[in-house]
C-alpha cells in the first residue's frame, strides 16, 4: 500500500516528473531481478553483478576499464542501496528515480525539464492538480454557504449551529494539531557556526505557548457563539464575548511595547555612556535591549526594519481601538435592545476602512516626496511638480516662467550643489516608490472589496429581502475567476513542436513573407505559414542633389515642367541639380554629394537617355532664355532643394 505522503505527492506532482524511470536503466534491470524480488534475492544479485562489473575483476580478466564501466558499476551500487532499504524502495516504486531526487534535493531538477514534463503530461495527471484546487475552494466556501442556508431557513427547523459549523471544527482540529507539533519539536538547537552568546532562539517556547493560548481563546468563542445561537446558553452576549476581550487584551499587551519602542544607533549609545560599544558589559547590553532597539546607523537596513515594525505595531493598536469600539456598539445592540440602526452600529468599521486607505495614501506621498527630494528629475511629476530640462516648470504650478531666472534652490543644499545619484541608487528609489504604490493600491482595493461584503451583510441585518448567499457572492465570483484561469493554464499548456522550432535542414525556421504563394493547398501540412514581413531596413540618408529634386517638386509645377520640351527639361534638371549641390555643400559639409555622372539625369523621365555634348544639350541654354516658365520652375527647384537640405540637417 502506498504511503499517504507518496500518494499526495503523486497526486500533486506526477505531471512534473515525466516517466517514472530515470535517464538510464531501471534499478531492477541493473541488478537483473524482478520487481517483486525479496531482500535475499537482491543480495545474491548484487554479489553476482559485483563480480561481473567490478573494475578490478574486469582488469583481472584482461579487459581495459573505461569510464563507462566505472559509471555503470557505481550506478549498480546505487541501485542496490535504494532497493535494499524498504522505505527508499517503496518511494522508488511509486515515483521513480526522478521523484526520489526531487524529494531529496528539490532544487536539483532543471526548471526547463519540469516545464517540459508538465507540457507533455497526460490530461489525467493535470486533472489531479486541478482537482486539488477545486477541493481547496470547496473546503473554504462550504462553511459560509451552509451558514447562509441556515440563516435563510433552508435546512429545516431541526438544524443546529453546532452541526452546521462542522467544517469549522475540522479546521480547528488541524490547526490545534499544528500548534501541538510545534510545541513538541522542543527548542531549536544552536547552529555550530553561531557563538553561544550570540544565539537567540527565533521561536522560543514561550511564544509557542502564547500562540496556542490565543488560538484556544478563538475556539472557545466559536463554541460559545454556536451554543448561544442554538439556545443552549442563556447568558447575555456580553459574557459570550469574554474570550474576545481576553484576546484583544493579549494583543494590546503584545503591540504596545513595540509601538512605544525607541530606536537608537550605536553612536548614540557610545555618546551617552562615553565608551565604545565593544566595551559594554553584558548587563548593560541586556538592559539596553529591553528598553531600546539598537541599530548600526539611521541609513542601515536594520533601522528601516525596526521603523517598519514600530509603524506596523502602531497601526495594529489603532485597529484594536476601532475593534473594541465596534464590540461595544454590538453588545449594546444585542443585549440592551435599543434597536439602533445597524448602519450606525457598524460606524467604526466604516471609519477604520477610510483611515486605512488614507494612511496608505499618505505613506505613498511621503515616500514619493522623499524620492523627489533626492532625485527631482525622475520623481518630480509624482509630487505635482512638472520637470523641464533646466528646473521646475512654473506653468504646471499655475504661474508663468517666461523671462524668469531659473531657481537652483532645489539642486543646492546649504549653498552647495547636491551630488548626483548613481544608477543603482535611482533604481532603489524607483523600487521603493513602486512598492509603496503597490501597497497603497492593494490596501484600497482590499478595503473596497471588504466594504462590499460588509454592506451586503448590514443590509441583510437591516431587513433586506435578498438571499444570504449574496453576501458571499463577491468571494464566489473571485474564486470562480481564479479557478477558470487555473483551469486554462493547467489544461492549455502544450509544448512547441520541433517542426516549429527548426527548419527542414535542422537550422532555425525562417519565416516566410506575407503574400507568397508556395502552391500548397490551404490548410495542408505543407502550406506556408504567413507571418508579418520583417521590418524594413533603416533608410539611408540620401545625398541632397539631383536624386531628391523629383520628390519635392509640387504636383502643379511638375505638370508644368512636363509640358516643356525634353531639352528644356533636361537643362532644368542639370541646372537645378548643380544649384542643389552648391546649396547642399554650403549648408553642411557632412552631407555627401552625389558622384558625377557620365550624363545629365532627367528627373521627370523614368528612362533618361540623353548623353553629354549632344545637340539637344547645346540648345538647352537658348530654350531656358526664351522660356520664362521654365526659368521659374528652375528657381523653385533650387528653393525646394534648400528646404530639403535644411530639413535633413534638422
Amino acid at each position: 500500500m502506498v504511503r499517504y505522503d507518496l500518494g499526495f505527492f503523486l497526486c500533486c506532482c506526477k505531471s512534473f516528473l515525466g516517466s517514472a524511470d530515470g535517464d538510464g536503466e531501471n534499478f531492477y534491470d541493473l541488478l537483473g531481478v524482478e520487481n517483486d524480488a525479496t531482500p535475499e534475492e537482491l543480495k545474491r544479485a548484487y554479489k553476482r553483478r559485483s563480480l561481473e562489473m567490478h573494475p578490478d575483476k574486469l582488469a583481472q580478466r584482461g579487459r581495459e576499464v573505461t569510464p563507462e564501466d566505472q559509471a555503470r558499476f557505481t550506478r549498480m551500487k546505487e541501485a542496490y542501496e535504494v532497493l535494499s532499504d524498504p522505505h527508499k524502495r517503496e518511494t522508488y516504486d511509486a515515483i521513480g528515480e526522478k521523484g526520489m531526487k526531487w524529494l531529496e534535493e528539490p532544487f536539483s531538477i532543471d526548471p526547463q525539464q519540469l516545464a517540459h514534463n508538465f507540457a507533455t503530461s497526460s490530461a489525467v495527471d493535470r486533472s489531479k492538480i486541478f482537482g486539488i484546487f477545486v477541493a481547496i475552494a470547496v473546503a473554504i466556501f462550504l462553511l459560509p454557504f451552509l451558514a447562509c442556508l441556515m440563516v435563510d431557513h433552508h435546512l429545516g427547523p431541526g438544524a443546529k449551529w453546532i452541526g452546521i459549523l462542522t467544517p469549522l471544527w475540522i479546521w480547528d482540529v488541524f490547526i490545534l494539531f499544528y500548534h501541538s507539533r510545534v510545541i513538541m519539536m522542543g527548542p531549536i538547537h544552536r547552529p555550530d557556526h553561531i557563538p553561544e552568546e550570540e544565539w537567540v532562539d527565533p521561536l522560543p517556547m514561550s511564544k509557542r505557548f502564547f500562540s496556542l493560548f490565543r488560538f484556544c481563546l478563538i475556539v472557545l468563542f466559536e463554541i460559545l457563539v454556536a451554543m448561544k445561537l442554538d439556545g443552549s446558553v442563556q447568558s447575555p452576549w456580553a459574557k459570550v464575548f469574554i474570550p474576545i476581550y481576553v484576546w484583544e487584551a493579549t494583543t494590546l499587551w503584545k503591540k504596545v511595547p513595540l509601538a512605544k519602542m525607541k530606536i537608537v544607533t550605536v553612536e548614540d549609545l557610545e555618546t551617552a555612556l562615553g565608551k565604545p560599544f565593544a566595551e559594554f558589559t553584558q548587563a548593560e547590553r541586556e538592559l539596553i535591549a529591553k528598553r531600546y532597539s539598537v541599530v548600526p546607523s539611521t541609513g542601515s537596513s536594520e533601522f528601516e526594519s525596526a521603523h517598519k515594525l514600530k509603524s506596523r505595531a502602531r497601526q495594529d493598536v489603532i485597529k484594536l481601538v476601532f475593534r473594541v469600539s465596534f464590540l461595544i456598539f454590538l453588545i449594546i445592540q444585542l443585549d440592551f435592545g435599543l434597536e439602533l440602526n445597524w448602519w450606525l452600529v457598524f460606524t467604526p468599521i466604516w471609519v477604520l476602512s477610510l483611515c486605512i486607505c488614507c494612511g496608505t495614501f499618505q505613506s505613498f506621498r511621503e515616500v514619493a516626496a522623499a524620492a523627489a527630494e533626492r532625485d527631482p528629475e525622475t520623481f518630480g511629476n509624482i509630487t505635482g511638480k512638472k520637470m523641464t530640462g533646466t528646473g521646475f516648470d512654473e506653468e504646471a504650478q499655475g504661474g508663468s516662467a517666461y523671462g524668469a531666472m531659473g531657481d537652483d534652490s532645489s539642486d543646492t543644499e546649504g549653498g552647495e550643489k547636491k551630488p548626483s545619484l548613481t544608477q543603482e541608487e535611482k533604481e532603489e528609489l524607483k523600487g521603493q516608490v513602486m512598492q509603496s504604490g503597490y501597497r497603497m493600491m492593494t490596501a484600497c482595493c482590499s478595503q473596497a472589496f471588504l466594504l462590499v461584503i460588509v454592506i451586503l451583510f448590514v443590509g441583510k441585518l437591516d431587513g433586506a429581502q435578498y438571499s444570504s448567499v449574496w453576501i458571499i457572492s463577491p468571494f464566489l465570483f473571485v474564486a470562480g475567476i481564479i479557478l477558470c484561469c487555473l483551469g486554462c493554464t493547467i489544461f492549455c499548456i502544450t509544448e512547441i513542436p520541433e517542426e516549429a522550432k527548426f527548419g527542414e535542414d535542422g537550422g532555425p525556421a525562417v519565416p516566410t513573407q506575407s503574400g507568397v504563394d508556395s502552391g500548397a493547398a490551404p490548410g495542408s501540412a505543407s502550406a506556408p505559414i504567413y507571418v508579418a514581413p520583417p521590418p524594413p531596413e533603416p533608410a539611408q540618408t540620401a545625398p541632397v542633389g539631383a536624386g531628391t529634386v523629383a520628390n519635392i517638386v509640387p504636383p502643379d509645377e511638375k505638370k508644368e515642367a512636363q509640358q516643356a520640351s525634353p531639352a528644356a527639361r533636361q537643362s532644368v534638371d542639370q541646372s537645378s541639380a548643380g544649384e542643389a549641390e552648391n546649396q547642399n555643400t554650403t549648408s553642411d559639409s557632412k552631407i555627401s554629394t552625389p558622384p558625377e555622372s557620365d550624363g545629365p539625369v532627367d528627373l521627370l523621365d523614368d528612362n533618361p537617355t540623353a548623353a553629354p555634348d549632344t545637340e539637344d544639350n547645346v540648345t538647352n541654354e537658348a530654350v531656358l532664355e526664351t522660356n520664362p516658365s521654365t526659368e521659374e520652375v528652375k528657381d523653385k527647384y533650387a528653393a525646394h532643394v534648400m528646404q530639403s537640405s535644411l530639413h535633413e540637417l534638422d
